[in-house]
């Protein structure tokens, strides 16, 4: 035990940290351990219940099973055109060159990919491909994959330590020294000493209403590395997912996977027209910015349903097929009573996933000596929108990569010691919440939900953006330091102080993403301005990176890395 002057803590000792038990982390921390270093895995949640569980579609790798002319090339470019060439080339070319290869350590670790009639992986359509690509486990493949890296973390006898919050990173010499976090369970402080730190935490989709993303998804990360030096950049980027479920309420939002239109669903509005004829050539395969904005013009023009959603039909296809390769999303709507066999399911868009993050190297290395990334906590592979299937992978190759890198730089880096006083400091603001008050973290984040979803959502203009904004100064001005939770008694298992501590992270999250929506004076992808419904190729091919001066937040501009293609109108 050690005694600081305010709160007592345990330590804990290792060489590299993994912040988050996801794909990216669990494959981090596997590579991590190759190289003869000590890495222990923090998860806010118990493990095995991380955001990659929830990926439904798939993993995409330019193998060319089931069409020989796929390959890298055509992956990168798949990636790059789908992501509006806000994507650093550099970083899809690594991607693309070693997805292929990620997945084979995938099958020696366990995970059962579904097979072509000759033994190979099976790969579907789906959403800006040129050929199928995408691999997949029936339609649960997040959770396949997940408990593959389990098991080999296991095997290989990686601490893991469940239900930890991580609130402070520290810094000593300008490099990374540790992290201070709650021990849910029991309420106490754990100060974990280190040489290396992947960050690996996930997205953030809960700063808005109606989310695919589990309760977890914060942005937690996001604001660690911002407070610890890293820089953030395309975070006006988030993507939100063409198809959630829509009835009954309690179902709203859960995912309906990009596999059902890879499968052949077909979009149709109330009055039975296949509506994507309109929108894109690719009808429902098109990129998800276009599917998801489609669907919206469709329900605010008058031909969505009731419930603000439109219909997703797979009922022209075998019932044995729908059964068979749609199996998660046949069990999910017969216990909301809808046979998908045989009834239509009814979907809108729901925010899905976040392009934008922490500023990365293909190394996973941030702008702090060992301090990596990895998955969706980085920035700058997926560019303006995420292409389905591409996500998984990411997991793989740059959490492989971000292992693979921080346990190199352990190896030959010195433990910097950490500042009692920020221990102190970090340890003074989070017990500050535990204080009674009618301002609850629920109440806190229901007011980030509402003006983000309404402000900030799929359609964007200034005077929303700028409403948005005035509500989320307030919301961090007034709300924020009025905020406490209902047991100031106890910090055992008191997850409304977590929440406290999330809704911290959520609001500063949320700003950032709406100044950047108001500087981008353009449509890029999933960032879309009615009042500037172009995309600007001239002007706008450049990231907007954010950093902290001094403790103020400030932002320029970087020019996206070209390497292999030329986008559209630039020479």
């Amino acid at each position: 035990m050690a005694r600081g002057m305010l709160e007592r803590y345990d330590v804990v000792d290792t060489d590299v940290l993994v912040i988050g038990a996801g794909g990216a982390g669990l494959r981090a921390a596997i590579e991590a351990s190759k190289y003869n270093v000590d890495v222990t895995v923090v998860c806010k949640e118990m493990l095995g219940k991380a955001h990659t569980v929830m990926a439904e579609g798939g993993y995409n790798a330019a193998l060319g099973n089931v069409d020989p002319r796929d390959d890298w090339k055509a992956h990168f470019m798949d990636t790059v055109e789908g992501g509006a060439w806000l994507n650093d080339q550099d970083l899809v070319e690594v991607f693309v060159k070693e997805s292929p290869d990620r997945i084979f350590d995938l099958e020696e670790y366990g995970a059962a990919f579904d097979r072509t009639p000759d033994g190979k992986l099976a790969q579907r359509m789906f959403g800006k491909q040129r050929y199928p690509r995408t691999c997949h486990v029936s339609d649960y493949t997040g959770h396949e994959l997940v408990a593959a890296l389990v098991d080999e973390v296991r095997r290989r006898d990686i601490p893991v330590m469940e239900e930890v919050f991580i609130s402070k990173l520290f810094k000593g010499n300008g490099r990374v020294a540790g992290a201070l976090g709650i021990d849910i369970k029991s309420g106490e402080f754990l100060l974990f000493k280190c040489k290396a730190i992947v960050l690996a935490g996930g997205g953030a989709g809960r700063i808005y209403k109606i989310t695919t993303n589990p309760a977890s998804a914060t942005g937690d990360g996001k604001i660690l590395a911002l407070e610890a030096g890293a820089e953030l950049k395309d975070m006006e980027m988030f993507q939100f997912h063409p198809t959630a479920m829509v009835w009954p309420p309690s179902c709203r939002g859960i995912l309906v996977t990009e596999a059902v239109r890879g499968e052949g669903g077909v979009l149709l509005n109330t009055k039975g027209e296949r509506f994507m004829k309109r929108y894109h050539k690719l009808l429902e395969l098109g990129p998800r910015d276009v599917v998801a904005r489609s669907i919206m013009r469709e329900v605010l023009e008058g031909r969505g349903t009731e419930h603000g959603g439109v219909y997703l039909s797979v009922t022209h296809l075998p019932p044995e097929r729908i059964r068979e390769k749609l199996k998660t999303m046949y069990r999910q709507f017969l216990l909301a009573g809808v046979d998908i066999t045989k009834q239509p399911m009814e979907v809108a868009p729901a925010a899905h996933y976040y392009m934008g993050g922490v500023k990365q190297t293909v190394w996973g290395e941030t702008s702090v000596k060992g301090l990596y990334v990895a998955g969706e906590e980085a920035a700058g592979l997926h560019g303006a929108n995420r292409l389905g299937g591409n996500s998984i992978a990411d997991t793989q190759v740059y959490g492989k990569r971000a292992g693979e890198a921080a346990a190199r730089y352990a190896r030959q880096a010195e433990k910097q010691l950490v500042d009692q006083r920020a221990v102190e400091e970090e340890q003074r603001r989070a017990l500050s919440f535990l204080r009674s008050s009618e301002t609850r973290p629920a109440k806190v984040k229901e007011a980030i939900n509402e003006t983000m979803w309404e402000n900030a959502g799929i359609f964007r203009t200034e005077e929303g953006l700028k409403r948005a904004l005035a509500d989320l100064e307030a919301i961090k001005s007034k709300m924020i330091p009025e905020m406490g939770v209902s047991d100031q008694g106890s910090r055992r298992y008191n997850k409304e102080w977590i929440e406290a501590l999330e809704a911290a992270n959520m609001v500063r999250v949320a700003e950032i993403l709406v100044r950047a929506a108001l500087i981008r004076t353009e449509s890029r992808g999933a960032h879309y301005r009615l009042d500037y419904p172009s995309t600007d190729n001239r002007s706008w091919l450049k990231h907007i990176v954010w950093y902290l001066d001094g403790g103020e937040l400030k932002y320029r501009f970087e020019p996206v890395k070209i390497t292999l293609a030329m986008p559209p109108g630039v020479s």
